[in-house]
Formats: structure tokens, sequence, C-alpha cells
């Protein structure tokens, strides 16, 4: 079993998706051990996002993801982390699927959705990042 991490971006939000998305999860089988809303601080939209924090459009990236309070989601079930990344479909949302998460409901590459962790080992790091101690069930 994993758990891996989840956060409902501000086009979720703004759209309403979050329970559609979930039952998807859930319908798949995988196991809510987490769920809360939140805003994101810079500090930790840096920490998060340290792989493009350098770069021209990280400043976008920022405003974006503070643009609505997130939900982040700690999900468990076998090969999460894979399984989770392909229901939601590639990270670009024009080349995602129909059928996918993305592919129905996200627009481009930023505006997606959702973020996923991309491996068992950046999952224990994210879940740690959103949710404290004793907020994981």
């Amino acid at each position: 079993m994993e758990t891996t991490l989840i956060l409902f971006k501000p086009d979720a939000v703004e759209k309403g998706l979050i329970g559609a998305v979930l039952q998807r999860f859930e319908s798949a089988g995988f196991r809510v051990k987490g769920l809360k809303m939140m805003h994101l601080s810079e500090d930790v939209l840096k920490e998060h996002y340290a792989h493009v924090a350098d770069r021209p459009f990280f400043p976008e990236i920022v405003a974006f993801m503070q643009s609505t309070p997130v939900v982040a989601l700690a999900l468990s079930g076998e090969d999460a982390v894979s399984r989770v990344r392909d229901l939601l479909g590639p990270t670009d949302s024009s080349k995602a699927p129909a059928g996918t998460i993305r592919g129905d409901f996200g627009t481009n590459m930023m505006v997606n959705v959702c973020h996923a962790s991309d491996s068992a080992e950046a999952a224990a790091v994210e879940v740690a990042r959103f949710f404290a101690e004793g907020e994981t069930f």
C-alpha cells in the first residue's frame, strides 16, 4: 500500500470539481487518509516547486496557486502513485485523452485540475509538507 498526495488546484476549486474528481479516486478503490483546504504561502510553493522556482514562469505558478485555496488530499491504495497518475492523464491537459481527469476537466499544462506526486519518495515528502502529524489517518 502506498500513500500519495493530490492537490486540487484553483481551477478545480473554482469549477466545483472537487467532489467529482474525489469520486473517481474513491471509485478506483483509493482510501482517503487526509483531506483539507488551505491557502498556500509563497514559501510552501517555493519548496513544493523547487525544481522550477528559478524559472521565469514561477511567478505565474505562484499567482495561480494562490488565486484560491487549494485542497490537499492524501490517498492510499495499491500502487497509488502510478495509478493516480494514470487516472489523471498527462500533465498537459491539452494532450490528455478523454476519460482521464485532466482530459475531461483540464485546460493546459498549469490549469490541469490536480497535482499528484510522481514517485513514492516524493509522495512521502509531499504528504509531510501538507499534513502535520496527526492529520492523516
